[in-house]
């Protein structure tokens, strides 16, 4: 279903404006339908025609004269806006190709659409926020590259030696270059004349919300098992071993039985794998049939793990909170159905700055289509704070 938001209307100045060209429109064609009558206009008509005619003249000197207080960035704020509106509403793309802006005019027409102003950028980032559970676990990063590159220190050796002792070379471990290539995400909202028509309508507000859904949901499933082509990498993309033979690049992981009697143990185990650095911020992270099972785990004394969240706060077991993400595997011989650690620390996620639309109102004729593609990258940067128990 189509959503509309409501917004302020327009200023003061620009619907007086407006009324008063109406009644400029009116008394014309009133004057002009008594010269036809009559081969003369009525005086009275003439008389409230140039009356009218100064009242649109001092009206336009008042919106030409700068704002008292208004700096000519907020200006120039101002009319990036108005002119993004206009092209979003009527398709005039006139006042996009005037300003030779870097938040407006970076893309063009013939590239795919046109960047869109930073302010949508950050309105489907806060609705992608909110509605994505990896987004807001993860570390998010906004880049203006189409790789997002981060060095990674993989440790020094340290040694101990006397005061007066030689100190010779310590052994190195040297640095990775970690790089995260950007995929393009689209989607296609359509929208009636009558939205876009509709004054009173926020249509940035309208297009974050009909692209929310459908760049959550595939962003989601990338963040989990994408496999890096064209698309970020999920984390259980990687290599999965057992723990006893984990090395940097591969995700480690223990074994899980739920059949078994000692499951509750299993998960103790799966906490105690990833080093105590990684823990004070560590969550579980599964599907809901999965956390269903888990729900119904109890320790040796009766006790369940699953423990209700209170005032807000998530679910827990045995302590750390659960991260609901649909896109995780189900419980299934070979499959990684639980992931636990500081995902914080595990995983980025780069968003490219700038969503790119183009609008389209011939494809779908009486709708129009809005095309709208957006970047965004992501995958494991810390193989030490994210484990995964194997069933």
């Amino acid at each position: 279903m189509t959503k509309e938001t409501k917004m302020a209307g327009p200023k003061p100045e620009v619907a007086e404006m407006m009324a008063a060209f109406e009644a400029f429109r009116q008394a014309n064609e009133e004057r002009l339908g008594e010269i036809e009558a009559k081969g003369a206009s009525d005086p009275l008509t003439d008389e409230r025609l140039t009356r009218i005619d100064r009242q649109l003249e001092a009206l336009s000197l008042k919106m030409a004269r700068p704002e008292v207080g208004v700096s000519p960035a907020a200006r120039e704020d101002d009319a990036r806006s108005e002119a993004w509106g206009r092209y979003l509403r009527t398709g005039d793309d006139s006042g996009i190709s005037r300003l030779d802006t870097k938040g407006l005019n970076t893309g063009s027409d013939a590239q795919g659409g046109y960047v869109a102003p930073p302010e949508l950028d950050r309105l489907i980032e806060a609705r992608l926020m909110a509605a994505s559970p990896m987004r807001a676990i993860a570390t998010v990063r906004q880049t203006s590259a189409g790789v997002f590159r981060k060095p990674v220190g993989l440790g020094a050796a340290a040694s101990w030696v006397g005061e007066t002792a030689a100190r010779p070379e310590t052994a190195t471990n040297g640095l990775a270059l970690l790089e995260f290539p950007a995929g393009e995400l689209y989607a296609m909202p359509a929208a009636t004349q009558a939205l876009l028509e509709d004054s009173y309508a926020d249509v940035d507000a309208w297009l974050a919300d009909e692209v929310e859904g459908a760049f959550a949901a595939q962003e989601s499933a990338a963040f989990v098992s994408g496999d890096g082509s064209g698309k970020p990498r999920g984390f259980l993309d990687y290599e999965i071993v057992a723990e006893g033979s984990h090395v940097w690049g591969k995700i480690g992981s223990v074994a899980g039985d739920f059949t078994a009697e000692d499951a509750a143990d299993q998960i103790i185990d799966l906490i105690y794998t990833p080093k105590s650095q990684f823990r004070a911020g560590a969550r579980f992270v599964m599907n809901r049939r999965t956390v269903s099972a888990v729900r119904k785990l109890k320790d040796g004394d009766g006790r369940y793990l699953w423990q209700p969240g209170n005032g807000g706060e998530p679910a827990t077991v045995m302590s750390y909170p659960v991260t609901e993400v649909e896109d995780m595997p189900d419980i299934g011989e070979g499959n990684a159905a639980i992931a636990f650690g500081d995902f914080r620390r595990g995983y980025l996620i780069a968003d490219r700055q700038g969503a790119r639309v183009l609008r389209d109102p011939y494809s779908a004729k009486p709708y129009v289509l809005f095309y709208t593609t957006k970047r965004v990258g992501g995958g494991v940067q810390n193989f030490d704070a994210i484990k995964a128990m194997v069933f």
